[in-house]
């Protein structure tokens, strides 16, 4: 296991930290998923996404003129309990651009570039940039990335950061933001066309990853907050409350059980199978970008597999 958030910090205030970033695990990859890629040259703009949602919208909208390190792409680990490392912190400590989703989501990465001395860097955060807020008396679903007016935004704001870093590219980021605009047009329709045929069916979650999608589609969210914020906080679900999900698939009022496959345990496999069982489709989701994968092609794989949930 790589070392603790608060190791790793108290290692990189001395030189010695510099001998450990050979041990230290990281978890950037290579290719479409958004994780580190070789820059095409020595002048490309530095970026660190906290996940590689967020490092694949930034390579499509920087091209060639970006170097992109992705924090979290590892589509098996559950980013809530992620733990940084001294890689993290060199990246971050180098970055002209940095993307965190904010919202409770990746706080590493704020303190990070605290520790790391770094205030120049052109930060973006997700959630503030999305304009999403917590309901009255809930809580804010912070999964904007499930939200593509959200995303729109978002990327306007990574053009815009790019454009400050590095001006003489400015107009090839904007241009490259709309083309990635553009593409999100067809998923907002599919979500559209969800709504026409199945507005107000019934769906139950694992936790709130996808309740974006599913609000946007017209879809009512069935399952008991209380089995879902647990399963989100690493938490256990009462008796109580866990007979009250499943039977949402025994007594077949859903019509699709959306799982967060990085995210499972005993109490949601319970729910997996009592779905099965019941002859409801499940709808697998992830939060970061399987491998091989970038973000529009994984959204609309995600759209089209709940539409043909509902079609079923």
């Amino acid at each position: 296991m790589p070392p603790s958030p608060s190791r790793c910090l108290a290692l990189i205030a001395g030189a010695a930290c510099l001998a450990l970033l050979a041990g230290c695990g990281s978890s950037a990859g290579s290719g479409s998923d958004g994780s580190a890629q070789r820059p095409a040259s020595s002048s490309a703009v530095p970026v660190v996404a906290s996940t590689n949602v967020y490092g694949d919208i930034a390579r499509q909208i920087g091209g060639d003129h970006v170097e992109v390190t992705s924090v979290i792409s590892d589509p098996s680990q559950d980013p809530h309990s992620y733990e940084a490392n001294t890689q993290n912190q060199l990246a971050l400590s180098k970055a002209k651009v940095v993307i965190e989703n904010g919202g409770g989501y990746d706080d590493f990465i704020d303190k990070m570039l605290k520790s790391g001395g770094n205030s120049s860097a052109e930060v973006i955060n997700a959630v503030k940039v999305s304009g999403r807020t917590a309901p009255n008396g809930g809580e804010l679903n912070e999964h904007v990335w499930y939200d593509f007016p959200s995303v729109a935004k978002i990327a306007d704001s990574i053009a815009s950061a790019l454009g400050k870093t590095d001006p003489a590219n400015a107009a090839t980021f904007t241009e490259n933001a709309d083309t990635f605009q553009a593409k999100l047009k067809p998923l907002e329709a599919k979500e559209a066309q969800i709504k026409k045929e199945h507005g107000g069916d019934a769906v139950a979650i694992t936790e709130p990853v996808p309740l974006y999608v599913i609000e946007a589609s017209g879809l009512v969210n069935k399952t008991p907050a209380e089995f879902s914020e647990a399963i989100e906080e690493g938490g256990d679900v009462s008796p109580k409350v866990l007979q009250e999900t499943l039977a949402l698939f025994t007594g077949k009022k859903v019509k699709a059980l959306v799982y967060n496959e990085q995210t499972s345990g005993p109490q949601t496999e319970k729910a997996e199978q009592a779905s099965t069982a019941a002859g409801i489709p499940v709808v697998p989701v992830t939060e970061t970008l399987p491998k091989g994968k970038d973000y529009l092609g994984w959204m609309t794989a995600n759209v089209d597999a709940l539409a043909s949930a509902l079609d079923k």
